[in-house]
This record gives structure tokens, sequence and C-alpha cells, in this order.
């Protein structure tokens, strides 16, 4: 998509001013405001963020969409705090009815997958006493030691908060002992909503938003990359989800250190939010786009698919996401206990591959830094039913 499409909503009649003068500063490659990012949230239709989120994509990106191949472990879902919008974790009086690994268990997951070419092992989990420095520090490292090659993406702010409070440590030293253990990169959960007014509400105990900051920040000046998230769609007013977009890309102009951002979408099964209507899949498209649009220092906007679903993660496509995460292969438990859309998380590379292609859009197999493993612009599958490996052939045209 090239400016003209911009300038065609700019010659709109029906696109009132302010909006034309947003699309004139995207055309010039000028950064729109906190105040304008809340009037797109209040007023901009969706066929028109739809135009601008394009245009930034396609500029950035052009048609290449990324997943990766990749599994999760997620170590317990017995955890000492108490969020409102959460549908996975078990009070410690509850703990029965829940998990907790061992690191002997983990391991095991992680040895499961030797023989697979998968490149990254997302790590996450509740928040329990046992699940110390010393035990990430040590896990780390037998994986490191077991497989060198696995990219670590492991623990959010929360989490290492805890561990660094109860291990005596600052932030800083804590983050230098996790590096030196074999972390690769940090996820981006735990973010939720910056704002405190909304973050006491529905994560009242945790980190505050200024330290989930401030443990990225730190985590960037060793050197090192991250990803960042929102939880949107619950309680948070429009000007609460542009504040926390405007406090990630005030630090990303600092350090350059996030890859991605992922607005993750409140589901409210089974959780003390319950009553609280889910947003709609407008709303959700809207969002993408927007975060596309304000969060110009950032390179990748993902859609998490199975938190969405198949055919919105195929739309969003259109609205600013170039990257729709991985394989999963069916290993987290975090979305599917809130009711998402897939209750079984699991796609193979041949049906990644085709979920992109059906929208027109050109996959790339990624590793967790975005180097390209596999370039499936010209690859042919050998079934189209079963995947059982493919073969770079010519593509035909009909």
């Amino acid at each position: 998509m090239n400016s003209l499409s911009l300038d065609l909503v700019i010659e709109d009649r029906n696109i009132d001013e302010s909006l034309k003068k947003i699309a004139q500063k995207l055309k010039s490659e000028q950064r729109i405001s906190y105040d304008e990012c809340v009037y797109l949230y209040e007023h901009a239709p969706l066929s028109y963020l739809g135009v601008l989120a394009n245009h930034i994509r396609e500029k950035k990106h052009g048609d290449k969409t990324y997943f990766n191949r990749n599994f999760h472990v997620e170590p317990t879902n017995v955890c000492l705090y108490t969020c409102t919008f959460c549908s996975y974790s078990r009070l410690i009086k509850k703990r029965s009815e829940g998990w907790e690994y061992t690191m002997d268990d983990i391991m095991e997951i992680i040895k499961s997958y030797d023989d697979q070419p998968v490149t990254e092992v997302h790590i996450v989990g509740g928040v329990l006493p046992q699940y110390d420095l010393r035990f990430y520090s040590e896990l780390f490292s037998k994986i490191k030691e077991h497989r060198p090659d696995l990219h670590i993406k492991a623990l959010t702010p929360v989490e290492y908060h805890y561990i660094f409070k109860k291990g005596k440590v600052s932030y800083e030293e804590g983050m230098k002992l996790m590096k030196k253990a074999g972390l690769d990169s940090m996820p981006g959960g735990g973010a939720e909503i910056f704002h405190p007014e909304i973050r006491d509400q529905i994560a009242g105990g945790k980190c505050t938003g200024e330290e989930w900051l401030r443990i990225h920040e730190i985590w960037h000046e060793l050197g090192m990359p991250s990803n960042a998230t929102m939880l949107y769609g619950h309680i948070e007013k429009f000007e609460h989800r542009v504040h926390h977009l405007d406090s990630l890309r005030s630090l990303q102009d600092k350090t350059g250190g996030f890859q991605t951002f992922i607005p993750l979408k409140f589901r409210n099964k089974e959780n003390q939010m319950s009553h609280v209507e889910e947003s709609t899949v407008v709303e959700d498209l809207r969002n993408y786009a927007i975060s596309r649009i304000y969060l110009d220092n950032f390179k990748h906007i993902k859609a998490y698919w199975p938190m969405i679903g198949r055919d919105t993660a195929q739309l969003s496509l259109a609205f600013g996401v170039n990257d729709i995460d991985g394989t999963i292969d069916d290993t987290t438990k975090i979305y599917t206990m809130a009711g998402s859309e897939e209750q079984s998380p699991k796609l193979s590379t041949e049906q990644l591959v085709k979920l992109i292609r059906a929208v027109e859009r050109h996959p790339i197999e990624r590793d967790t830094l975005y180097n390209t493993v596999t370039d499936f612009k010209d690859v042919v599958f050998e079934d189209d039913n079963q995947f059982k490996g493919y073969v770079q052939l010519p593509v035909v045209n009909n």
C-alpha cells in the first residue's frame, strides 16, 4: 500500500478535520500526540484506522508476517496474588486445584522437545516462595547446559520483583544474575494497565507500573531485548490505554530495547470480573490499529492468536499487525482457562503458513530476535491435509 490510500482519507469529505490532520501527520512521518491518540479511540471509524495502520505496517514490513516455533512452560498456577481478571491462578489455600512443577518436572518438559525444531521456550507462571532466585538461576543454567541453542524467554517483572525482594538483591543485581544464568529475553506479561487508578483495582499488590517499566529498562541497559503488553477491554477508559501506550513509547525512546507490543484481550470466564462484558472484534481491531499508529518506535505489533482466535488474527493483519506468535503446541493454559477462542492452542507450521497466505500475506518463520529461520514465500507443501515436510518448489500462478 502506498500513500494513495492516505490521500484518499485526507480528501474524504466524510472524515472530520481532526482525523484528516492525523492522517496528514502520518503521511509526513510525524508522531501523533497523546491527545490525538485519545481522539482516535473516541472518534475514528474502523475503516479509517485500518488504512492508517496498514500504511505503517506495510511501510515497515511490506506483506511479511512472522511466526515462530515455540512452546510454553508454566511452572505453577498457584499464586500469592489475587488479580481480579485472572482465571488461571489458584490461591495457596486452594493449591490442590493447581499444579506446582519441580525442577525435574520442568526439565522433562524441556527434554520432550529435543527432537523438534523449536527455537524458543516461554516460561511464566504464578508467584510462590519456592520459585525463588536460586530456583530460576539454576533452571536457566540447566536449560542452557542441556540445549544451548534454545532461546529462553522467561518471567515477567511481577515475578522478578518478588524474587529479587525475597532474595534481598536490587533490580540491577538481580537482572545481571538472570542474564548470567542464561536468560535471553523477557516476555511482555504483567503489564496489565500501568495507571494506578485501574492497576490497583485489578492487580493490587503486584509490582507497580513504574516498577514494571524500571525492570525492563534495566534489562535493556544490559543490552538485552524484551516485549511489552497491555491488558485491555475491561474497566479501563481510553485515556488509561493511551497513558499505558505513552509510557511504553517514552521508555522505548530512551532504550530502544522493546521488540514487540502485544495487546492482550480481557477474557471474562471464571474470574472476579466475569460480569464485565468482553470487547467486540471491532474494538479489538481498532485497538491493534491505534497501537500500531501510536507506537511509532516499536518495530512489531503481535496478535496472540490463541487468545483472539484464528479468524480475528487473520483480520488483524490488515490493522497493523505483522506477527501472530507461534506454534504454541498446546502448552499454555493462561488464556484457555479464561475462555479464549482457542481451547487447544496448537497449530503446525503448515497451518500457520496457510493461515497467513489465506489473507495474501508473506509468511516467515523467525527466531525470537526476528532473524529469518525459513522464508515460506516459495515453499509448496507436499500434503495439503497433513504436514509431512515441505519442499522448495517454484510457485505456479494460476
